[in-house]
Order: C-alpha cells, then sequence, then structure tokens
C-alpha cells in the first residue's frame, strides 16, 4: 500500500507530461489509504499538509525560494540582467569566444538555473546568430553549463535549500545522528552523472572549437511556435528598461558573499575548527534564508539610491517570488507525500523486500538507474529528488549501504532528467530562446546524456563496492 501514492505519481507524471497533479492525487489517495472514508481521508489530507507547513525547517525554505525570486524579479526590472547582456556581448567575435562565454558567465549566473538560462540566452543567440553556428551544440553547452554545474555547488543556489530539507527529512525518519548539510557536502563528490557532463561538457565544448560548425539544415528550416501572449507585455515592458550592469553584480556578489561568510560564522559559533567543519555545523537553511534577506535589503536600498523606481521595484519583487510559488507548491506536496508513505510503512516495506536481497554495493547505481528513467520522463529534478531520496535513505540505512554515496545517486538521477528530458525547464527554455524544434533538440541531447549516464552507472558500482 506505501508504494501506491508512488506509483500514481509517477503514472500521471508519465502521462500528463506534468508532475503536480499526480502529486496530488497520490497525496489524497494515500490519506484515503490511511483513514478508509472521504470525509476522513480529506481530513487527513490537510492535516499532513499543515503539518508540513509547520514545520520550521520547511517554512524556511518557503521563504528562501520565495524571496530569492523576488531577488531576481528587482534585478531584472533594474537593468542589470539587460546591462549586463549588451556589456558583455560587445566583447565576442568568434566561436571559441562564445563557447567560453557560457562557461564565464557562471560566477555571475549560478542560482538558479531558469535564472541562467534566461540571462544568458538572449545575448547569446544574438552573437550566434552572426556566426552561423549550430545551435544545437551552443544549447548544449548552456545546459551542460547550468544544471550540472549548479547541482555541485553546496551554497547561494537555489537548490541547496531543497537538498538539505530531501536529506533531513530521511535522517529523521531513521533517527541518524548525522547533520544533513554534512551528508550533503560528502554526496557531492558521488554526483557522478554530473561531474561527468562537466568533464565531457568541457571537452565537447573546446575540443575542434575551431572547425566550422555550421547549423544544421534542420535547425535553419525550424519554425518558431507561437508567443505565449501572456508574456508578451512583461517582455515590451522588459524591452524598455534601461540597461544598468551593476545592477546585477552587486547583489549577486553581495548574496554569494554573505552567504560563505554566515555559513563560517555559524559554524564557528557551533564549535567548527576549520571552513569544512564550519559549513558542516552550520544550520545551512536559516543562513541561506538570513543571507538572501540581507541581500534583499540592502539591494532595496542600493537600487532607491539610484532613483530605481519604487512601485516598479515592489511590484517586480512580488512578480519574481510568485514565478517560483509551483517550485514551493511542489515543495510541500513532495513533503507531506513523504509523510503519508512512512505512515503506510513504506520504510518497513524497503526493509522487508528491497533491502533483503540487493547486494549493498549496487544500491547507488540501481537508484541512479531507476530515478533516472522516472526524470526523462517526468523532466523534473526536484520531483525526482523528492520522490527517489526517501528510498535512497532507507536501503541505504537497511543495507549498510554508503548514505553519502545513495545520496549522490539520488541527485545524480535528478540531473539526468533535467539535462535529457523534453519536459525539463532548462530544455525548454534553451530551445524557445534558440529557436530550436523542442523534441529534435532533445534527442540530440539525449545521445550526450546517455554516455554520461553509462558512464556513471560504472562508477557508482566501482564506489558502492569499494565503499561497503
Amino acid at each position: 500500500m506505501s508504494l501506491i501514492p508512488f506509483l500514481i505519481v509517477i503514472g500521471m507524471s508519465i502521462w500528463l507530461k506534468k508532475i503536480m497533479p499526480g502529486l496530488v492525487l497520490g497525496l489524497v489517495v494515500g490519506a484515503l489509504l490511511v483513514e478508509a472514508n472521504v470525509l476522513g481521508g480529506a481530513r487527513e489530507t490537510i492535516t499532513y499538509i499543515v503539518t508540513t507547513l509547520s514545520d520550521k525547517s520547511n517554512i524556511q525554505i518557503i521563504a528562501f525560494l520565495y524571496l530569492f525570486g523576488g531577488l531576481v524579479g528587482m534585478m531584472t526590472i533594474s537593468g542589470g540582467i539587460k546591462g549586463f547582456s549588451e556589456w558583455i556581448g560587445e566583447k565576442i567575435h568568434s566561436q571559441r569566444g562564445l563557447l567560453t562565454l557560457i562557461w564565464l558567465t557562471l560566477p555571475f549566473t549560478f542560482m538558479m538555473p531558469m535564472f541562467r538560462i534566461m540571462m544568458i540566452g538572449p545575448v547569446i543567440k544574438s552573437i550566434m546568430e552572426k556566426m552561423k553556428l549550430s545551435k544545437q551544440k551552443v544549447g548544449l553547452t548552456m545546459d551542460v553549463s547550468t544544471e550540472s554545474v549548479i547541482v555541485l555547488l553546496p551554497v547561494a543556489t537555489a537548490f541547496v535549500g531543497f537538498m538539505i530539507s530531501l536529506v533531513e527529512s530521511g535522517i529523521q525518519k531513521h533517527g541518524l545522528d548525522v547533520s544533513a548539510y554534512h551528508i550533503f557536502l560528502l554526496s557531492i563528490p558521488f554526483n557522478f552523472f554530473a561531474i561527468t557532463t562537466l568533464v565531457l561538457g568541457l571537452v565537447q565544448t573546446f575540443w575542434k572549437s575551431n572547425k566550422k560548425d555550421e547549423e544544421p539544415k534542420q535547425e535553419k528550416e525550424a519554425k518558431t511556435d507561437e508567443p505565449d501572449y501572456h508574456k508578451l507585455g512583461r517582455k515590451k515592458e522588459l524591452s524598455m528598461v534601461k540597461a544598468q550592469p551593476w545592477n546585477l553584480i552587486v547583489p549577486l556578489f553581495l548574496l554569494l558573499g554573505l552567504s560563505l561568510y554566515l555559513l563560517w560564522k555559524d559554524g564557528v559559533e557551533k564549535g567548527a575548527d576549520s571552513i569544512f567543519q564550519a559549513f558542516s555545523q552550520a544550520d545551512a537553511t536559516f543562513v541561506m534564508l538570513l543571507a538572501v534577506f540581507l541581500t534583499l535589503v540592502i539591494t532595496f536600498i542600493f537600487y532607491m539610491l539610484r532613483r530605481q523606481s519604487l512601485n516598479e521595484t515592489i511590484y517586480h519583487f512580488f512578480d519574481g517570488g510568485n514565478n517560483l510559488m509551483q517550485a514551493i507548491i511542489l515543495l510541500v506536496l513532495v513533503w507531506s507525500l513523504s509523510l503519508v508513505a512512512e505512515d503506510l510503512g513504506f520504510s518497513k516495506f524497503i526493509s522487508s523486500t528491497l533491502g533483503s536481497f540487493l547486494p549493498a554495493f549496487t544500491i547507488p547505481a540501481i537508484i541512479f538507474l531507476i530515478g533516472a528513467v522516472v526524470a526523462y520522463f517526468i523532466g523534473s529534478s526536484w520531483g525526482t529528488w523528492g520522490l527517489f531520496m526517501p528510498l535512497g535513505i532507507t536501503l541505504a540505512t537497511v543495507t549498510d549501504s554508503s548514505l553519502a554515496l545513495t545520496v549522490g545517486a539520488v541527485f545524480a538521477s535528478g540531473a539526468f532528467g533535467a539535462l535529457a528530458s523534453p519536459l525539463g525547464d532548462t530544455t525548454i527554455t534553451t530551445a524557445s530562446i534558440l529557436d530550436m524544434p523542442l523534441v529534435e533538440y532533445a534527442r540530440y541531447k539525449l545521445k550526450f546524456a546517455s554516455i554520461c549516464a553509462g558512464i556513471a552507472v560504472l562508477l557508482f558500482l566501482g564506489a558502492g563496492f569499494f565503499f561497503v
């Protein structure tokens, strides 16, 4: 019975190509299995959601995501993104320069995948059109340098709070006496898919980069889709914004600096003797929230001193935060679904079935393979992590497999879906910005992602055998 909610989520996600309806139905069905009547099931559904929202760390993560989205909205309307794009675009004159630019923008755009793609996409497109380069190769470079890198960063990204919360949830359920952030840090070197993708992406980007790489015929003949009329008004408004690159550079460096400093300071106050220990012992969720809050306050004052419109700044703060409401609701549903599954005996079921016959060293590789398949069909790294982290931590616990390695495998599976799936946000956004047929572009990326996944499986098997 504990598998039914997860099967509903996966099945509906594949059928509808969206994860949200499946999460809602899975939660409702799970609650009905706990309380076998309509009214009782509805009451249990609300109870699970309220319990999730009553958790201190969950509220901190939700607040962080909304405030971060608000900061992005403020930077957009202030002309920071436009200014930086125009400034950097004047300095690129070759294919090598363009591909190098994509990587060099990471220090300014690593906070969130959609933010990065939306920021660099327009300027990359304008430069690329002058050179008649392959859109697919440029798009792949953009996507590889986005999620595969961001998922490996331990601070100052929109992923960190969510990833840590999933690990924390699993640790609490099994009563493990370890730090969630410490496990998260240890799992980063074991995200073999992201690391392999990053290495091979760099090789593919610069190897033979002087060779003429013209736009394939199918790309030239591609027709653009109908415009998104809901965004035309906003697009017109942003086109009239005055370019001011410092309105982007100052907030981003401020957020990064505050995040690193506050993590170190909080860890030291808890007794840490080194930077690594400080980052491990710090309350990362609260620190990230504090960093983005302070950045917002200082950025708001900075914009007012630069005579930025008060009304526009406030409006786009809420607009930016609202753009992340889908991710926030997804989080709440995933957390609630996890509570339902646990009440239905998910951990006990895993312990008495898979955990009883699977060799411990195969657990990370199996988790990665299954998670990667599901991630490809649902196109959501966050959704995949939410679905498979409870399974991964449970299997690692009952089989005495490496916890950090298994957590790394879960994160790797979501990274595969984000890169390869035609339903992934970055795939859709990149294809749209560069005017590429979505299915053709997804197929192009799938070849590269499959090679990286094959290498990752071998690495997970080897690491699993070594660390057990």
